[in-house]
């Protein structure tokens, strides 16, 4: 590996690097019919999904659900996504994007909400894992924002700026955790969110990771 330029990316995992829609969906609808709601599509799914989930949920009850009703969903939405995502694969031209930036003497890490013990032996599976300098998932509740856990994050970088570094993700909540850390961002349409709601967060928005990797690369000079 080349001598680093300074420029980082800090890529999203779910519905970014992983594409993983149908199982999100199935996994989805499985925790609705826990709780009588009528199964939803990938088009209404990203209208509608924000970050806490919680409120995710209040926009389709009318109301933020309670505690018990909150575990039972994420209970079941843990165990059929699971059992679901063994299905799912990278993104279209991932492998290549990422050994392109390592190569280049760019350094570049994962950050995900997916539960750090099942995130990290999955990147292993895929043989991507050395591409990175750091690979962090969640630990302790799921639902909450990324924004903290994106500064202990930077923080951990030896020799990472916040300032020189390009957060790539699907949600809108990847720019808000960028820009809490004083990093830029930018957001792909082939996840979680539409388009329409993406915009709304005030950074690049692209449909392929390939010119999302070229914007990081301009806001990163």
């Amino acid at each position: 590996m080349r001598t680093r330029t300074g420029a980082h990316i800090v890529w999203d995992w779910n519905g970014t690097l992983f594409h993983d829609n149908d199982a999100i969906i199935e996994a989805t609808n499985a925790a609705f019919a826990e709780l009588g709601l009528a199964p939803i599509t990938l088009e209404r799914y990203r209208t509608l999904y924000c970050v806490p989930v919680p409120k995710f949920y209040e926009r389709l009850l009318g109301r933020l659900p309670t505690d018990a009703e909150w575990q039972v969903m994420d209970e079941t939405f843990q165990r059929h996504y699971t059992e679901r995502r063994a299905r799912c694969g990278l993104a279209d031209g991932v492998a290549e994007l990422l050994a392109g930036w390592r190569s280049a003497g760019r350094s570049q890490s994962i950050l995900s909400m997916y539960g750090h013990e099942e995130l990290v032996p999955l990147v292993r599976r895929f043989g991507i894992e050395t591409h990175f300098i750091r690979v962090d998932g969640r630990t302790g509740p799921s639902g909450g924002s990324k924004a903290e856990h994106m500064i202990r994050h930077l923080g951990a970088l030896t020799g990472v700026e916040p300032a020189r570094t390009v957060v790539i993700g699907d949600a809108v909540d990847d720019a808000t955790a960028a820009r809490h850390a004083g990093a830029r961002a930018v957001l792909y349409t082939g996840g979680s969110h539409s388009r329409s709601s993406l915009e709304r967060a005030g950074v690049p928005v692209v449909d392929t990771l390939a010119e999302a990797v070229e914007e990081a690369e301009r806001l990163a000079a």
